[in-house]
């Protein structure tokens, strides 16, 4: 019963908030607009190599495309969703990563978002792992439809790709803020030699999962970037468990951390200095 007074209380000052800053939507960016354009609707590509320790020749090259954060409606509609997926299809990617975060407040959105998910094209799969949005609304609602649309969805489990003989291991983990995550759960059945690569929604539980020693890569989104950067000042939205690796990428110990700046936006609808992202991730050999 507690949970669900919590989830009731977030949805209230959640539809709150949103609704003040639909007003006041106008004044903010003209304010914000002071310190450079509005880049919402301003699709880019990041294009990084990440070089695997004892990355077997078969799957030197692989090319993982990553997007999170959709957030479809209020702000981020469907048509700039289907961009960002043509985009994505564009790249040609071996597989598709998805971090979470598909809707904001309304979990029926995912009905007509799921859909468009099952247009990613990837040669060897399209996965997806859930976010803090998806626990606060109807897991079992986002889940059933996106593994509808033809997406394989983790939540504290893996699978193993076979590529020329090699494997990799692709595994997700529930959301870190008022999810279940259990990373012994998704690696469970990861073969002892094979690469790792984790989907997890929030960064900064990077410090605890590459302790591990097991996991080559972790995929996350939940910080939008910073959404907002101001000269002098950084990123001035922050967000639980994402303050401390909240874009780009990070050596962890050892681990390779990559925190895309997603694709929707939160309660403010504008991003300064901060554009939405698909990424394209090649593995290398490390040297």
């Amino acid at each position: 019963m507690k949970l669900e007074m919590n989830r009731r209380q977030f949805l209230k000052t959640l539809g709150q908030v949103t609704a003040t800053y639909t007003v006041l939507g106008t004044g903010l960016g003209v304010g914000l607009n002071h310190y450079g354009k509005d880049e919402a609707g301003r699709l880019s590509v990041e294009h990084i190599q990440i070089p695997i320790k004892n990355l077997k020749p078969a799957l030197q090259g692989l090319k993982i495309v990553h997007m999170s954060d959709i957030h479809l409606h209020p702000f981020t509609q469907i048509d700039f969703i289907r961009e960002a997926i043509a985009l994505a299809n564009s790249l040609q990617p071996d597989v598709i990563a998805l971090t979470g975060d598909y809707v904001t407040h309304k979990a029926d959105s995912i009905v007509e978002l799921a859909p468009a998910l099952g247009q990613l094209e990837a040669k060897y799969g399209v996965f997806a792992s859930m976010g803090n949005h998806e626990v606060w609304t109807n897991p079992l609602l986002i889940r059933d439809r996106l593994e509808s649309a033809g997406l394989s969805v983790l939540v504290n489990e893996g699978i193993t790709l076979k590529i020329d003989r090699e494997d990799i291991y692709i595994a997700g983990v529930d959301a870190h803020m008022d999810g279940k995550p259990d990373l012994n759960a998704a690696l469970e059945k990861s073969p002892s030699s094979a690469p790792v690569v984790l989907l997890a929604h929030e960064p900064d539980p990077a410090d605890n999962y590459a302790r591990d020693g097991r996991v080559s890569l972790q995929l996350s989104g939940h910080t939008h970037g910073g959404q907002i950067h101001l000269p002098g000042v950084h990123s001035i939205v922050k967000t639980p468990h994402g303050a401390k690796y909240y874009k780009g990428l990070y050596n962890v110990n050892g681990m390779w951390v990559y925190t895309t700046r997603g694709i929707g936006t939160g309660p403010i609808p504008q991003r300064v200095n901060c554009p939405p992202e698909v990424t394209e991730i090649t593995l290398c050999a490390l040297r």
